[in-house]
């Protein structure tokens, strides 16, 4: 066949190209009549056409490469031209494809640069039949013709050039926006491939490249962030783990999307970022999110190379003469030694030594230390960096070994010295000294380490008391300081930690009768709070600790591990706390926590994590639970299940979750609720129910569950205590007052039994601890219910006085029910109108009408403070605080007061932290929150604050807990701005003795909103807001000293000053007696108006404070920005169809406005969009895509206005496509709506071509052919100049275009359609694929 093809061609072109003898030798002399060339032509192309007809469709492309073939083998370049023109008349009569036709000539071999004037005629060729090829396959054309120019060396003969620059004229024309030979976008996608920013493109091209490169500038704007690479995440934000921090882990650049031209900052590795993010305490977490690393691997080891970063210090630091902070240097190194160095080689640490030799040039010995000084630990550093190394190279019998530098001498023979001398005592440094030296030598660590641990073990043959009868422990109380621990090295710590960790797991088998010595409990807790140990602290203590100790049943080390985590652990990641909270759900379902101390420990431990989860937390946690929502959920206890969707309302609402949807069908939460209602189905309070966000009020709307009616309560409880008053047989009755299955009625009747006989008989105690703690929470429920009843039916006075006392004799006297269960169990029930409000008059009784409670709280708040890791001695104020009010779990009251009484000797479990004050807080939280919905009750909300609140001193989040309530509750508070500010007065006021002045609330709120009267209301003016902004942006940027009081972030509520910084301002700002439209505004006010209190130089970290904290208040305070946006859109600078003075892309370059004094109100207001849309949640951004078409599209009316919106909203289409593509293809349709009503209102269009490139990049980064319908539909209304910009997106070849377009295009052939591809979008590269939505 191939034979064949190749004989045919040759005698079909060799016919035409054959000359007379004569005419080669007078070459060039002879020319052949225009009408003899046709001629010539015509028979060719006619024998020519016969034989492709015959041709099968396979060998199309083979042929034509043979025709190129034969004629780049000619010599005469009168043949080569006239062949060609034979080529060009084939494809004009659409005989050849001229895309096959160009590929075949562009990639021939022959085409090269030295044969000038094959190649001029070759690109000229392809110049004149060029415009027929598809636009894919100009893409690619564009590609090889570049490809070939870089062919081309610097120098060649300046007579060749003008035959060279055929190929330009090609390139030239496929950059021509008139032709439209193929979208801008793919070419500016080609060429920023070729030629990467800041690379230069061929001297041949001249300035086209760069030009064109240039009007895409605009393009790369629209899709820009202003100041983007000086915002700022804060830390355990609820937004910072969201995808607007992403780096690209090898370059730490933005993944920027597109080829595009953006400005050089953005193409800048973002150090500073993750600098930032690195230096804030608790940030791991962040940064394995933006690096996109899972956690393990975000050990500095192993991204760093040790000897690597240590020689670099010593470059950096050589010659410089700086040794001040040398100590600390060392002591960093320290930790990384002497916990690596058994398992690395040697060589690898001993570059430290030429740091030592660079920071120690004393020739005389360094003089030891005050070793009653923790920093004396730094100062011995060096020379336990040197034990260490000396140590690993006996161990290794190397010829390493370096003697003691004569500077350190002092310091080695103190330490060998100390050694010798058995006997260490607590006072000092020294045993930190030791431990750190000697860690890796086992024959001398055992000695300081034993002492630090026989002081905590307690091992002697004391013994000392725990609350409750019967339970002992070892006698050791006073725990190991923070400021000794901190001394230690890493590794000294996790041997401790260790060894600790062992003992508790060998008691745990062992079965031991005596409990942990309270100083070993504290102990483990304060080491607990070192994140650098988390594999063998926390992480230990959840997935080893927990599991064998539970294993072992060993209940009483239970409980003391559940009461650690409730009263004592701090900034437990939350993977850990949900772990825990599954754990607890299936240890609620042993039989042997079915005891009454065990099981509240469980159930107020559950509560506590439940309550306690951020609102930013919830959503990651429980997708994590999707396959299986059971094991994090209670299969029994209606309040557990309760308290989670109260959490999950919060926390859905805080994000703005369900923003702009109604329901929750297809979102995480809907199996975590059906599963739920499956366990522990129940109904709402209307009033609770207000609150939820719209879905969830939906849900539960929807399945409803009819309730018991009052009625048939009162009537089953008259039913059993008639059974009860008629049955004679001591066993018949407890048998059948507490079997199961039996209606949990039995806390009613023993009320019965009071009412009318005031005393309950010794068969009722039986039946009560026959009933068991798991079942009897049952009768507590329905107890709470009757109760309703029987105080809504009870005819007040003396009547109702004697049901209180009952009540509290139930709690206090007869120890039947805990105050915590009993107040929780009201609170969570869903009574309407009146008998809500009997309710919450009944949990008033009981917390304020006897003193019981109030003394309680009064005592322990006066006697105790709340920085547990700062106290010494904790337990001795523990006990004697339960000395005082001893706990009573096991109805010991009721057995001393039946007759006979009853002598019990009940085991307690020990107790090291807990009370019922503690206890109370978590149902405090709810019961806050319950009396705040039911507008009636205000009244009594203030007096249980102004009588409790000081209890708020021992919560462990108080300001989060109060962000949240405002937040939550802003709609309910809106007009009840006395109340809002008792709530953070009586919070505040409770901590005001253990916090620095200035901790939280500014000066000026303190002063003037603190004490504001009815009448006369506080309207802070702006100058407020400027400070407390200005406090935030100080805060973030680490000003010395900071706004804030310093403290040990470790024990805080925050993980660091800025989270700190901005939940307070948020706080403060909720807190304002002021509508949040107005805040919201004023916060826009601090940036948008001149501020003499704003500096200029810094206006976008204001920006970016702003944005951090109006996306963190209430959707009032940060929807005005819709206003602000409105405003500018109508305003004359953009509606006026007058020529600007600038360029409108200039004027939104914020940036560069602003340092040439010539931004405008426009383009402030631009930049502070982005910031503060940059730090929203997707769920506050999913509400653009409705003010997009309800509000922004009917006013936009000019191309100012347009490319303002598109700028405003591009740059976030990339988070819309991660988070909700619905969203991005929603504001893709609106775009073309907007575009449409601009061309029917615009005479002339100025900015077509940047307004097409962007609309392009849309459809090939994002929306792929999903919204192609909509917008083919726009398309063919819009002009024609238009139209055919846009024709790419329609994939329609013939648009009907005017006149005036058909001039802009005349010397571009229309494609023929069939070379159209009419299938879905290719991306603008061949590599690249596009997106495909959801």
């Amino acid at each position: 066949m191939a034979l064949s093809m190749e004989t045919q061609l040759q005698s079909i072109f060799e016919d035409v190209v054959k000359t007379e003898m004569i005419e080669e030798a007078f070459a060039g002399m002879f020319m052949d009549t225009p009408e003899d060339e046709r001629t010539k032509l015509i028979s060719c192309l006619g024998a020519f056409r016969q034989y492709w007809g015959t041709l099968p469709q396979e060998s199309h492309d083979q042929c034509v490469q043979w025709i190129v073939r034969f004629i780049h083998s000619q010599h005469s370049p009168k043949r080569i031209s006239f062949l060609y023109d034979c080529l060009a008349m084939a494809v004009e009569t659409s005989l050849l494809p001229p895309r096959m036709v160009c590929v075949a000539l562009i990639s021939s071999d022959s085409l090269e640069w030295e044969r000038t004037q094959l190649w001029a005629l070759t690109f000229r060729l392809i110049r004149k039949i060029i415009g027929g090829v598809d636009y894919k396959g100009v893409r690619d054309l564009l590609k090889a013709v570049l490809d070939k120019i870089q062919t081309i060396p610097t120098t060649v003969s300046s007579a060749v050039v003008q035959q060279l620059l055929a190929a330009r004229e090609v390139v030239e024309y496929i950059l021509d926006r008139n032709a439209c030979l193929l979208p801008a976008y793919f070419a500016i996608t080609e060429i920023r491939k070729l030629y990467p920013e800041g690379q230069l493109s061929h001297w041949l091209l001249g300035s086209l490249i760069s030009d064109f490169v240039d009007s895409f500038r605009p393009t790369a704007r629209i899709n820009s962030i202003c100041g983007r690479c000086s915002l700022l995440p804060v830390v355990n934000n609820s937004g910072a783990i969201c995808n607007s921090w992403k780096l690209d882990p090898t370059t730490l650049r933005f993944p920027l999307r597109g080829m595009l031209p953006f400005d050089k900052d953005l193409f800048e590795p973002q150090t500073g970022l993750l600098r930032y993010v690195l230096e804030q305490p608790y940030s791991r977490e962040m940064v394995c999110n933006m690096l996109g690393l899972n956690k393990q691997t975000l050990n500095i080891a192993q991204f760093a190379s040790f000897p690597h970063m240590v020689l670099s210090l010593h470059q950096k630091l050589a010659g410089r003469g700086l040794i001040k902070g040398r100590d600390h240097l060392m002591w960093v190194l320290l930790q990384f030694i002497s916990g690596s160095i058994q398992k690395n080689a040697l060589a690898d640490f001993l570059p430290v030594m030429k740091l030592f030799d660079l920071l120690y040039p004393e020739k005389e010995c360094i003089p030891v230390p005050d070793i009653n000084k923790p920093q004396s630990t730094h100062s011995f550093a060096m020379t336990c960096i040197w034990i260490h190394l000396n140590r690993k190279a006996q161990n290794d019998n190397s010829k390493l070994q370096i003697p003691i530098p004569h500077s350190l001498k002092l310091h080695h023979e103190f330490l060998q010295q100390s050694l010798r001398n058995k006997t260490l005592g607590m006072s000092d440094y020294k045993i930190a000294l030791l431990c750190n030296a000697y860690s890796t030598n086992s024959e001398c660590f055992t000695l300081p380490m034993g002492v630090l641990v026989e002081t905590i073990y307690g091992n002697g043959s004391m013994r000392i008391n725990l609350p409750g009868t019967n339970c002992m422990a070892s006698g050791s109380v006073t725990p190991l300081p923070m400021n000794l621990l901190d001394s230690l090295t890493v590794h000294a710590k996790m041997s401790l930690i260790h060894s600790i960790a062992t003992r508790v797991i060998k008691l745990a088998h062992a079965k031991s009768s005596i409990a942990l010595a309270p100083a070993l409990v504290e102990t483990y807790s304060r080491l607990l709070v070192y994140m650098e140990i988390e594999s063998l602290g926390i992480k230990g203590f959840i997935s080893q600790l927990l599991p064998n100790v539970f294993k072992s049943h060993a209940w009483g080390i239970l409980h003391t591990l559940l009461e650690m985590f409730s009263y004592r652990m701090h900034h437990i990641q939350p993977h850990y706390r949900v772990q825990l909270l599954s754990h607890l759900h299936s240890l609620a379902a042993v039989p042997q926590t079915n005891q009454n101390q065990l099981h509240l420990c469980v159930e107020s431990t559950a509560l506590r994590l439940i309550t306690a989860l951020g609102s930013s937390e919830v959503q990651p946690q429980f997708t994590r639970f999707l396959n299986d929502p059971k094991t994090v959920l209670s299969a029994e206890s209606e309040e557990l299940n309760r308290a989670l969707i109260l959490t999950l309302a919060r926390a859905t609402h805080v994000t703005d979750f369900f923003t702009g949807s109604d329901s929750i069908h297809g979102t995480w939460c809907k199996d975590i609720l059906q599963t739920i209602m499956t366990f522990t189905p129940h109904n709402w309070a209307s009033h609770t129910l207000s609150c939820f966000p719209a879905p969830l009020q939906a849900f539960f709307k929807q399945n409803n569950v009819p309730q018991e009616s009052r009625f048939n309560l009162k009537k089953n409880v008259e039913e059993e205590y008639r059974k009860w008053k008629s049955m004679s047989n001591e066993n018949d009755i407890i048998t059948h007052f507490s079997m199961q299955g039996s209606p949990p009625l039995f806390l009613c009747l023993l009320w019965k039994m009071l009412l009318e006989t005031d005393h309950i008989n010794q068969i009722g105690f039986r039946v009560l601890e026959r009933i068991g703690a798991r079942a009897l929470v049952a009768h507590v429920r329905t107890f709470a219910d009757f109760l309703v009843y029987e105080f809504s039916t009870s005819a007040g006075g003396q009547q109702l006085n004697k049901c209180i006392e009952i009540l509290n004799d139930m709690v206090w006297k007869y120890n039947i029910v805990t105050l915590d269960r009993l107040i929780l169990c009201l609170a969570m029930r869903s009574h309407e109108g009146n008998e809500a409000q009997v309710c919450y008059f009944i949990i008033q009784l009981l917390l304020l009408k006897p003193n019981d409670f109030r003394n309680r709280v009064n005592d322990f708040v006066k006697e105790n403070a709340p920085e547990h890791w700062l106290q010494s001695d904790w337990h001795n104020k523990h006990m004697s605080y339960h000395k005082k009010y001893p706990e009573k779990l096991y109805f010991e009251g009721l057995a001393d007061q039946v007759n006979p009484p009853m002598q019990l000797q009940s085991q307690y479990l020990p107790i090291y932290f807990g009370n019922v004050c503690l206890r109370f807080l978590p149902v405090f939280d709810i019961v806050i929150h319950r009396f705040l919905e039911l507008l009636p009750v205000s009244k009594s909300l203030e007096t249980l604050l102004d009588h409790l609140g000081g209890l708020y001193k021992f919560h462990d989040r108080p300001v989060t807990y109060l962000y949240n309530t405002l937040h939550y509750y802003e709609r309910h508070l809106r007009e009840r701005t006395n109340l809002k500010r008792k709530l953070v007065h009586a919070i505040m006021s409770s901590l005001k003795e253990n916090r620095t002045p200035g901790w939280c609330l500014s000066e000026t709120y303190l002063k003037c909103g603190m004490n504001a009267r009815e009448d006369n209301v506080w309207i802070p003016d702006d100058t407020y807001y400027c400070k407390l902004i200005g406090r935030l942006v100080d805060t973030m940027a680490g000003k010395s000293p900071g706004p804030f009081p310093n403290c040990d972030w470790r024990f805080n509520e925050f993980p660091n000053p800025a989270a700190h910084a901005l939940h307070v301002t948020c706080v403060e700002l909720m807190a304002l007696a002021v509508p949040g439209k107005d805040v919201g505004n004023a916060l826009l006010n601090v940036v948008l108006k001149s501020q003499p209190l704003v500096p200029r130089e810094n206006i976008t970290a204001w920006m970016n404070a702003i944005g951090l904290v109006i996306t963190a208040l209430p959707e009032p305070y940060w929807i005005v920005l819709h206003d602000r946006i409105v405003s500018v859109i109508g305003s004359p600078a953009l509606t006026s169809e007058t020529e600007w003075a600038g360029y409108p892309f200039a004027l939104l370059d914020f940036t560069a406005c602003h340092q040439s004094y010539s931004e405008m109100n426009c383009s402030y207001v631009l930049a502070l969009a982005h910031a503060v849309w940059h730090h929203s949640s997707i769920g506050q951004l999913s509400l653009i895509p409705k003010f997009l078409s309800e509000t922004l599209k009917p006013i936009v009316q000019t191309e100012f206005q347009l490319l303002y919106v598109y700028h405003l909203v591009g740059p976030f289409l990339q988070r819309f496509q991660q988070e909700r593509t619905r969203c991005m293809l929603e504001i893709g349709v609106a775009f073309y709506e907007m575009l449409q009503a601009v061309d029917q209102h615009c005479q002339h269009l100025h900015y077509m071509d940047p307004i097409c490139d962007f609309l392009y990049h849309i459809k090939y980064m994002y929306t792929g052919d999903s919204v192609k319908e909509q917008v083919e539909k726009i398309i063919m209304t819009l002009r024609p100049a238009m139209k055919l910009r846009l024709r790419f997106i329609t994939h329609s070849s013939k648009i009907e275009t005017s006149s005036s377009a058909a001039a802009a295009a005349s010397s571009s052939a229309q494609p023929p359609s069939s070379s159209l591809s009419s299938s879905s979008a290719s991306s603008p590269s061949s590599t690249q694929h596009t997106h495909t939505p959801m």
